[in-house]
């Protein structure tokens, strides 16, 4: 699988938008959502609908990547860019779910990013909460800050949850990250902040741990996690835990090689 490093590469066209025939947005905007999918085609319009009430009266624009799917995604992205301000990239391979991410982040144009997953289950009404919980934190002068959603009460299957429960506790034992939730998939964080982390498979699950090895400060937010009412799950359980095992230990190694300099300016 091509690495989220060589996914840039591997993307296709972009839907930008003199494209879709809208007029391009002021750069740059104060919040980017950026959303990874595989065959979501039934997802994509109710859920762009979503964000545009949730996040009315906020500048925005939707950044889609589509991951190589093999239904109607394409089709279904173009046909929201019509009337929402949605542009879209499309990875000619499926390049995996950090190497979207990726991509979306480096063509985005906002000040801040929110990630979201693309099969409905996060909820788009949460974004706005955790923007000013970030935005606050900022303000505050405590640094680079990531605001990580914090599915409190999941509406994933029995496997599901107790599979995430183990990775959670052993992840947080390991890295410290001090994050109840890492895989939960809203998530907010400054671009600049992100563009400076590592890039890898699967890095969308250590971000909190790749921020403070960075030099940044995390934060949870309770967020609403809904049931999947459209289409299949992309990803297994058992096949996922066990590439997390292995990424766990690569993480842990990157954060014990590097040490983050203390600068001071020159006389």
């Amino acid at each position: 699988m091509p690495s989220a490093e060589t996914a840039a590469p591997a993307a296709a066209a972009l839907a930008s938008p003199g494209a879709t025939g809208r007029p391009a947005a002021p750069d740059p905007l104060p919040l980017s959502v950026v959303i990874p999918v595989r065959n979501e085609a039934p997802n994509i319009a109710p859920l762009v609908a979503e964000i545009e009430a949730a996040l009315a009266g906020i500048g925005h624009e939707i950044v889609y990547v589509d991951d190589g799917s093999s239904d109607g995604t394409v089709a279904a992205l173009r046909a929201v860019a019509a009337g929402a301000p949605v542009r879209f990239l499309r990875h000619r391979a499926s390049c995996g779910q950090s190497a979207a991410i990726v991509t979306g982040v480096k063509a985005a144009r906002g000040i801040w990013i929110a990630t979201l997953d693309g099969d409905g289950q996060n909820d788009p009404a949460d974004i706005p909460r955790l923007l000013a919980r970030a935005q606050r934190e900022a303000g505050a002068g405590g640094g680079a800050i990531l605001v990580a959603g914090h599915r409190v009460t999941r509406r994933d299957s029995w496997v599901k949850r107790r599979s995430s429960r183990i990775a959670n506790r052993v992840r947080a034992r390991l890295l410290k990250d001090n994050t109840p939730d890492t895989g939960c998939g809203l998530k907010v964080f400054p671009r600049a902040l992100f563009l400076e982390l590592p890039h890898f498979d699967h890095m969308h699950r250590f971000l909190p741990a790749l921020v403070l090895r960075q030099g940044g400060r995390v934060v949870s937010e309770p967020v609403n996690h809904r049931p999947r009412t459209r289409g299949a799950s992309n990803y297994g359980t058992l096949d996922r835990l066990a590439v997390s095992l292995f990424d766990l230990v690569g993480v842990a190694w990157l954060q014990r090689r590097w040490k983050r300099p203390a600068v001071e300016a020159g006389e």
